[in-house]
């Protein structure tokens, strides 16, 4: 339990000034090629390490010059070192679940999907429950959705529930249908769709309704459980690079498993963990706000959703998507009840982060955010938009004004580039619009949103600098950056976005001893090959927690 007193001394924590204490140093890596991403020494050869923080930057000669008879030395043999990658919008604890007991739909053919699913109800007795996650329409031979008949003939006695890989789809059977009582008569709920063939449910069921079958579903996770799913994801992403994280939809519940994980020695990185509105009354009552917590696990902003999604084709657009003339995207919450969530969150010393896809989400939320500090001014709210996809030249102007923070998806563009032509050339100009953000000065992050994207930073390195897709299709090539900017916006930034510029973000002395080697420097590649570049090691707080 939390106590009062424990959080007032931690109030002040915001400041995150970390103390450091300059004895010998117990580790110094040296022949390296470190890329600081500290301007005032933007490469050194050498680090200096001790109580998990950097004590010195420089060259091998001065460095080395700082060893006592018991310092471990590490010969980097020139590998390049950069600070380790911050993931500022993924969801650690919802898929960590999701590995450890559902059916990974990450399959070519929707076959294979149908016969993945019969295999796992054969190990359940008839009613329970199969649930699958990381399905992707496109991503199939098949190129089509999943539909309830696929899914009657591969779990006729079992109730099936198959998150699509950007989450914000459902595909169920007619058992799971039945067991939410939902029929043909059934109304669309607010803010969702039940889909239809010929007047017929086909099993797709968009945004909230999605929920209406969710809710029925039993959630039997135990807090062991939970805390082996985050320890899990926490490592497949150190070994991609990634030592900070921000979740950014947990609960009570996932802020729990992170600090149980840590105290287990199981977690691989660091958690800022944002609290969705459903929560935040309790957290609220308990005295939490953002911030509390330490180096290892801290309380993010609070989490609300706008519109849809991008992978899944349902974010509030205002232009049709292209082929579906009719179809402008779905509005999740509507802005009064988004407002008066974040008016009681931002009252309460809570960060904001408000998921708005579209142009026209993305307008909704900055209204709110103009509209609170014109009521209850802060000084530095620092509001997130969580993805912030499609922009035009007003929506950036607002933003910088309210110095407000974009999370885009840095692997869309090349994981998802299948799915761009429904959004148009033209659109795809002000998507994932790093070049326009970075122009007018906005902190855009980078951000996976593991699982509807991939959280590899090699990708989101590549697709960032190309903004080409897997098979070399070119998409919105205007918002390309520089190698070297794209390392920031997934280092600095990241750390600027979660209060944390102080301890995290670059590799300086006093900042936390986090940091990724690689096995070539991205700024020497081809940038066509930057997905290819190996994480060689990942080190937390002077420790190795990732070694090939």
């Amino acid at each position: 339990m939390i106590t009062r007193r424990a959080f007032n001394m931690q109030a002040g924590s915001m400041a995150l000034l970390p103390l450091i204490s300059f004895e010998k140093p117990s580790t110094i890596l040296h022949g390296g090629n470190i890329m600081t991403m500290d301007p005032a020494r933007p490469r050194a050869s050498a680090i200096a390490i001790s109580g998990g923080h950097i004590t010195a930057v420089g060259s091998d000669e001065d460095v080395l010059a700082l060893a006592s008879p018991i310092t471990k030395k590490i010969d980097l043999g020139g590998k390049t070192v950069l600070p380790g990658f911050i993931d500022a919008h993924s969801h650690p604890a919802y898929s960590g679940v999701m590995h450890l007991f559902q059916v990974d739909c990450d399959l070519h053919s929707i076959a294979a999907i149908k016969s993945a699913i019969h295999a796992a109800a054969q190990k359940k007795a008839p009613g329970e429950w199969v649930l699958g996650f990381k399905y992707d329409d496109t991503k199939t031979s098949e190129g089509r959705f999943l539909t309830r008949e696929d899914l009657d003939e591969a779990a006729p006695n079992h109730p099936v529930f198959i998150s699509h890989r950007g989450g914000h789809t459902g595909f169920v059977n007619s058992l799971a249908l039945q067991m939410a009582s939902i029929d043909g008569d059934t109304p669309d709920p607010d803010g969702g769709r039940l889909d239809r063939t010929d007047g017929h449910l086909n099993g797709r069921l968009l945004e909230t309704g999605a929920g209406m079958v969710e809710r029925v579903i039993p959630k039997g996770e135990t807090r062991e459980q939970r805390r082996d799913g985050v320890a899990l994801v926490s490592k497949m992403l150190a070994k991609s690079g990634i030592t900070s994280v921000t979740d950014a939809y947990g609960s009570r519940d996932d802020f729990v498993a992170y600090n149980d994980a840590y105290k287990a020695g199981m977690l691989g990185t660091r958690i800022y963990c944002m609290i969705g509105y459903f929560d935040i009354d309790k957290m609220i009552a308990a005295g939490l706000q953002t911030g509390f917590g330490d180096e290892w696990v801290r309380l993010g902003g609070m989490k609300a959703t706008c519109d849809g999604s991008i992978s899944e084709r349902t974010a509030r657009l205002s232009k049709p998507y292209i082929g579906r003339p009719d179809d402008y995207g779905i509005i999740v919450t509507e802005e009064a009840e988004l407002y008066e969530l974040a008016r009681k969150a931002h009252s309460a010393g809570w960060q904001l982060g408000i998921h708005a896809n579209g142009d026209v989400a993305v307008d909704i939320t900055l209204g709110i955010y103009e509209r609170l500090q014109k009521e209850m001014p802060k000084a530095d709210p620092r509001y997130r938009l969580e993805h912030c996809t499609v922009i035009n030249d007003d929506l950036i102007r607002r933003m910088a004004a309210l110095r407000a923070i974009p999370t885009p998806f840095s692997t869309y563009v090349y994981f998802h580039g299948e799915k761009m032509v429904e959004y148009g050339e033209e659109r795809l100009s002000n998507m994932f619009a790093l070049r326009s953000f970075l122009d007018a000065g906005i902190m855009a992050t980078q951000a996976s949103d593991y699982p509807p994207g991939p959280y590899e930073p090699m990708m989101a390195l590549q697709s960032s600098v190309t903004r080409t897709d897997m098979k070399g299709t070119l998409w919105g090539g205007n918002q390309r950056i520089t190698v070297e900017e794209a390392i920031k916006i997934g280092t600095v930034h990241g750390a600027y976005a979660s209060f944390e510029e102080n301890i995290k973000g670059s590799l300086e002395v006093g900042k936390l001893a986090d940091l990724v080697v690689l096995g070539a420097d991205p700024t020497q590649v081809d940038p066509f090959a930057l997905i290819d570049i190996p994480v060689e090691r990942t080190m937390v707080g002077g420790n190795w927690v990732f070694e090939a």
